[in-house]
């Protein structure tokens, strides 16, 4: 809040940061009494494995607290050991990840996707097998791997936003620039809203991790530096109005 206090911040959402994978419920736990305390944050993104057998009860588990809306699993897979998550590509198609996934569509819980964008095609197949499931994209689709790989990346967004129910938060962008400008983001931030509409995407931020790039005011101007000729209406739904949709505030 402190980051945000020159913004006319109103609702957040706190996004899992694994602090105890043996105990993701802790967070969640925490971060409900920091609410009660504070007001903030109004939404809460928790961890769960979903190829975890016992995933039902750690779902309904994390749903004892209100602010409780859905779960993020990191599903980021890349050649270079160094970038990569997990231990093997293609986890989304595994019969029991998919048994957790299905989990989280019988109790009408969002998943926020973080992965890299050659993965989309395997989650446009996600998307399409569980459309009453809200997924949101998270980081941009976390082109991390330099400009020259825009038209890649490009191709493959407009691949994942074939999915309705697929939401695209354009945050972390500063992961892939560490010296990003609004000049040197503005071709990822209009490429995202032409391929998602207004309708289906959201300005955020990666806070904390943003403080090693840059600011809070930095980043939040330059989206509105981006958008300032964009209708009142537009602006309203990118900086507010979707995210309360997307995350029920």
């Amino acid at each position: 809040l402190e980051d945000a206090r020159n913004q006319k911040l109103v609702k957040s959402v706190h996004l899992d940061v694994g602090f105890d994978p043996g105990d993701p419920v802790g967070e969640t736990r925490w971060l409900q009494e920091i609410a009660n305390k504070r007001g903030f944050p109004h939404g809460i993104v928790g961890y769960a494995d979903l190829s975890k057998p016992d995933v039902g009860d750690l779902l309904d588990r994390h749903m004892e607290y209100p602010n409780f809306r859905g779960i993020r699993q990191s599903m980021n897979y890349h050649a270079d050991p160094a970038k990569t998550y997990l231990a093997r590509p293609e986890v989304s198609r595994t019969p029991e990840w998919r048994r957790g996934f299905r989990e989280l569509a019988k109790r009408r819980l969002s998943f926020d996707l973080q992965l890299y964008y050659p993965q989309m095609g395997e989650f446009l197949e996600l998307a399409r097998d569980f459309p009453d499931v809200q997924i949101i994209l998270n980081h941009t689709g976390m082109q991390v791997d330099g400009p020259e790989h825009f038209d890649a990346w490009k191709k493959s967004m407009r691949q994942l936003a074939q999915a309705p129910n697929v939401a695209c938060k354009i945050s972390g962008l500063g992961m892939g620039d560490w010296t990003w400008t609004t000049a040197s983001i503005r071709p990822y931030v209009e490429e995202a809203i032409a391929t998602f509409g207004v309708g289906r995407s959201m300005f955020a931020t990666n806070f904390p991790v943003d403080k090693l790039f840059s600011s809070f005011d930095a980043i939040v101007n330059a989206y509105k530096e981006i958008t300032r000729y964009y209708p009142h209406e537009e602006r309203l739904a990118l900086f507010h109005d979707n995210a309360a949709r997307f995350y029920r505030l």
